[in-house]
């Protein structure tokens, strides 16, 4: 992990599940770096959680284990007949086409 600078400050990413009118949301934001993901699995769980719909149009950097959180949710809804709707920010859809490592490889 590089130090943290005056610019990145804050900046940390930030991984919800939202109830919402439409369904329920998992929602994507920021830098998703180990620390992010390691908040949502402790507040709640490892298994993923049954989604309609996945935001990451506000993810500016996607980590190694933000990307697994992603795929494990639209994997395990795919396999429950239930696909969901993911709307990725160009990062997300760089990194899960294979068109550039994650930001924060940890």
């Amino acid at each position: 992990m590089s130090p943290e600078t005056p610019e990145s400050a804050g900046r940390r990413g930030v991984v919800r599940l939202l109830n919402t009118t439409g369904g329920r949301l998992l929602c994507l934001a920021g830098a998703v770096d180990a620390a992010a993901v390691d908040d949502f699995w402790r507040r709640y769980g490892r298994e993923p959680a049954r989604v309609d719909r996945i935001d990451a149009r506000s993810v500016t950097a996607l980590s190694e284990p933000g990307r697994e959180l992603l795929l494990d949710h639209v994997e395990a809804a795919e396999l429950a007949g239930r696909p969901v709707e993911l709307r990725p920010s160009p990062v997300v859809t760089r990194v899960l086409t294979g068109g550039e490592a994650g930001a924060d490889r940890r």
